[in-house]
């Protein structure tokens, strides 16, 4: 497994998340190149998943 550059500029809060009833539970995208970093906003300095762009549109797809 190789190394992946997720040093990304600005991260984006998921506008299904929220503190309305969901416990503060937040996702963090951040798009960096051809690479697409996903994060847990409560640990922003945790884990980061990351996913060509092509993987996260069809991730996107099969959630609508």
């Amino acid at each position: 497994m190789s190394a992946v550059d997720v040093s990304v500029d600005a991260w984006r809060k998921s506008t299904r998340s929220g503190n309305n009833g969901s416990g503060g539970n937040c996702v963090e995208v951040g798009f960096t190149g051809p690479t697409v970093a996903v994060r847990d906003s409560k640990e922003p300095e945790g884990a980061v998943l990351a996913f060509s762009r092509a993987a996260w549109a069809s991730f996107l797809a099969g959630l609508r």
